[in-house]
């Protein structure tokens, strides 16, 4: 299995997932929660991070679901 975090992505006119750092998407839907809900479960099963970004190409969100190596309080 890669060990990139997942990437949510809207092109053309579909929302996709992709590993990061692939080319083709393992995922493609027409709306974004169902492409966000792909990504979730693939990302907590993958233990990695999962990206959502916008429409525009920012990211929107970002969520870990894997280990967490910082000792941060608070």
């Amino acid at each position: 299995m890669p060990k990139g975090d997942v990437e949510t992505y809207f092109h053309g006119t579909e929302w996709h997932n992709r590993i990061e750092g692939e080319e083709a998407p393992f995922h493609t839907s027409d709306t974004r929660e169902r492409a966000v809900a792909a990504g979730k479960e693939e990302a907590k099963a993958r233990k990695v991070e999962h990206l959502v970004h916008n429409q525009d190409g920012t990211v929107g969100e970002r969520e870990s679901y894997g280990n967490d190596p910082r000792d941060v309080k608070g």
